[in-house]
């Protein structure tokens, strides 16, 4: 599985085309579900853990 950002993006773009393209078999599809949960799990974590850093920053600008 991609471990960074852009590359979790970049598949799941590649997924969402296999799908919209309709020559997809059904075992396929399913697999292809799996992978996209997963990739979107790894990129939400990856925006909230940003988020947190971001407010860290902001926090201690704010202390200055």
């Amino acid at each position: 599985m991609k471990d960074n950002y852009k590359d979790a993006m970049n598949r799941l773009t590649e997924i969402i085309e296999k799908i919209e393209d309709e020559d997809v078999d059904v075992d396929e599809l399913a697999a292809n579900v799996k992978e996209a949960v997963k990739l979107i799990k790894t990129c939400k974590d990856k925006i909230e853990k940003a988020e947190l850093e971001v407010k860290k920053v902001v926090e201690e600008l704010d202390k200055e």
